[in-house]
């Protein structure tokens, strides 16, 4: 979706695509840490007629992908259907919580302080970046181009309070050996 609706609002070469998606911030919602993965994906879209090389002028000149019309229409549905209903994700922190009792209390209080820590660092840091990146821009920025940062930033401080009460309640309850019993 993300390639469909960029190269919607210009041609780009793979590679100007993925420094796109870093230049706006996009990384923090898209994964393109592996410089593969956008090229791979341009070839899929391609073979799917939902974008299409154009070449430009010169014989130096570089292929860029541009939308096709079915691809424009792709990407606006897929991009509606997203925001219009939950999807069932399977991140890997709550399939770790689903195992808590396999492991000694002391041993996931530790490891849930450091989640904690890690979270709160990574709210600093990003509320940082995000201010510097603010008060560099002449007039500000409309709120619809911080929207997915609210979003994530909201996630995060949900998380570290989740996380700081369930490490209170494990410091004042349970068995202390850790193994929990199985459900029966």
């Amino acid at each position: 979706m993300t390639v469909l609706l960029l190269l919607g609002i210009e041609p780009l070469h793979p590679y100007a695509l993925r420094q796109r998606i870093y230049a706006w911030d996009k990384d923090r919602v898209v994964n393109v840490g592996q410089r593969n993965s956008v090229y791979q994906t341009v070839d899929r879209l391609a073979r799917s007629g939902l974008i299409e090389a154009v070449t430009p002028g010169g014989p130096r000149d570089r292929t860029v992908y541009r939308t096709t019309e079915r691809g424009a229409r792709t990407g606006r549905r897929w991009l509606l259907d997203l925001l219009a209903e939950p999807l069932d994700e399977y991140p890997a922190f709550p399939a770790a919580l689903a195992f808590l009792g396999a492991l000694p209390r002391p041993t996931v209080l530790e490891a849930l302080r450091e989640r904690a820590a890690s979270v709160a660092t990574r709210l600093e840091r990003e509320d940082a970046e995000v201010a510097e990146g603010l008060a560099a821009i002449p007039g500000g920025v409309d709120r619809i181009n911080l929207v997915e940062y609210d979003y994530l930033r909201t996630m995060r401080a949900a998380e570290l309070a989740w996380l700081r009460g369930l490490i209170e309640e494990l410091e004042q309850s349970g068995p202390e050996d850790g193994q929990e019993p199985a459900p029966k």
